[in-house]
C-alpha cells in the first residue's frame, strides 16, 4: 500500500499552511481591510489548487478575519464605526467572564512570562506592541476551558485588530502610558488571587481603546475608501 495521505487530508494540510501564511499578513497590516483576495493569485503563490486555498479562506472566516461573498470573493473583513462599537461593548463584557475563569489556572510561570510581555511593550514601537500585547492578552485567557467563550474572544480580537492598530499608533504618537499602567495593574491583581480587580482593570482597559477609536471616525473613512 502506498504511504501517502489521502488527498482530502494534503488539502486540509496545505490549507492550514496557506492561511496560517495569511492571518500572519493581516495582523501585520499588510492586507488592510477591504482588500480583495484573489483565490488566483494565492494558489499561484503556495503552487497548489484552489481547492486548499479555498480550505484557508473559509478556515480564515471562522475568524473572523476574512469575508466571503457567494458568488462574488473573499475580502479582508472590514468594520464601520458603529460595528467596531459595537463589537468593543461585547468585548467589555465577555473578556472580563473568560479572565475570570482562567485567573485561577494561571501559574506562577505564566505570571513571570506576562511581567516579562509588559516590559517589552513599554520598550516597543507600536507595531511591536501590537504582537506583545496580543500575547499579553491572550495568555491570561489560556488556561481557561471553555465551549464557545475563548474562540469567540479571538475572533472578536481578530475583527477588532486592524482598528486596534490605529489607536495605538496614535497612543504612541502623543506618549500616552496608560496602556502599560492597566497592564501592571492586571498582572499585580492576578498575583494576589484578586480575579475579580483583575476583572475590572481589564473591563476599563478595554473600554478606554472604545471611547478613544469613536473619537477617531477618519479611522474609518480611510478604510471605507477601500470598498
Amino acid at each position: 500500500m502506498s504511504g501517502a495521505l489521502p488527498p482530502t487530508r494534503d488539502h486540509g494540510r496545505a490549507g492550514t499552511g496557506i492561511a496560517d501564511v495569511l492571518r500572519d499578513e493581516i495582523l501585520r497590516g499588510v492586507h488592510p481591510p477591504g482588500t480583495r483576495i484573489r483565490q488566483e493569485d494565492l494558489a499561484a503563490r503556495h503552487t497548489t489548487s484552489r481547492l486548499p486555498v479555498r480550505e484557508a479562506l473559509r478556515l480564515l472566516e471562522s475568524e473572523g478575519l476574512v469575508t466571503l461573498v457567494a458568488n462574488s470573493g473573499a475580502w479582508v473583513s472590514r468594520l464601520t464605526l458603529a460595528e467596531c462599537e459595537e463589537l468593543y461593548l461585547v468585548r467589555e463584557r465577555i473578556e472580563p467572564v473568560l479572565l475570570g475563569l482562567s485567573a485561577p489556572l494561571l501559574t506562577p510561570a505564566d505570571l513571570d512570562e506576562l511581567d516579562g510581555l509588559a516590559d517589552l511593550m513599554e520598550g516597543a514601537d507600536a507595531e511591536e506592541f501590537l504582537v506583545h500585547d496580543r500575547a499579553f492578552h491572550l495568555l491570561t485567557y489560556a488556561p481557561a476551558r471553555t465551549v464557545m467563550l475563548g474562540d469567540t474572544v479571538v475572533g472578536l480580537w481578530n475583527r477588532t485588530h486592524h482598528y486596534r492598530r490605529a489607536f495605538v499608533a496614535a497612543a504612541h504618537a502623543r506618549h500616552d502610558g496608560a496602556a502599560h499602567h492597566d497592564h501592571r495593574l492586571l498582572v499585580a491583581a492576578l498575583r494576589r488571587g484578586d480575579a475579580e480587580e483583575a476583572a475590572h482593570v481589564l473591563e476599563r482597559h478595554i473600554r478606554r481603546t472604545r471611547i478613544e477609536l469613536e473619537r477617531h471616525p477618519e479611522i474609518f473613512d480611510a478604510d471605507a475608501a477601500l470598498r
